[in-house]
């Protein structure tokens, strides 16, 4: 599902009014991506919510390090392949709502280039009358010295768009 399909996707927007709205400040930008996932939603929530393992679905990252419970205010250490710009980040779970099928995370450190990038994303049952889940995942980050608003979303939509494709494949190939 490409970002502009989702108009007219009653669930999809009410998911996008109730979590995805972020005010940026001045010298940060804001993007979401949805993601069409041919699976049950139990299964994609199962796979995503794993704040201890990121690199079953990023494969951008390399591995894990959680420290903590897992749970809200967990942090985890994350390394990421070669060839990325960075090498690790350090991110907290700020919010892990099973119910609602709702997770939000927060980089807090890294030598990666997306500083103060805070991450939601949220998991419903597709409507359209198929089968499967829809993912939304929204960000604000800031934007770094020498770049525009622009290079920072195409970069940090690049990843996310990497990502949520990959869940997605994985998901359908396990269901």
């Amino acid at each position: 599902m490409r970002n502009d399909e989702y108009r007219g996707n009653s669930a999809t927007e009410k998911m996008i009014s109730l979590h995805h709205s972020h005010n940026p400040k001045p010298n940060q930008c804001t993007s979401l991506a949805v993601q069409r996932v041919g699976a049950p939603l139990p299964l994609v929530w199962s796979i995503l919510r794993r704040f201890d393992q990121p690199h079953a679905y990023k494969k951008l990252v390399k591995k894990c390090t959680i420290l903590g419970g897992g749970g809200v205010g967990s942090v985890r250490e994350v390394a990421l392949v070669s060839g990325m710009p960075g090498r690790m980040s350090r991110e907290r779970l700020d919010r892990l709502d099973e119910e609602n099928h709702v997770m939000i995370y927060t980089v807090i450190e890294g030598d990666q280039r997306l500083e103060n990038y805070q991450s939601t994303t949220t998991v419903h049952e597709a409507e359209d009358g198929g089968s499967g889940a829809v993912v939304i995942e929204s960000y604000v980050v800031d934007v770094p010295e020498g770049n525009t608003e622009e290079e920072t979303r195409i970069f940090a939509d690049t990843v996310l768009g990497c990502h949520l494709r990959y869940l997605a494949y994985l998901s359908e190939k396990l269901a």
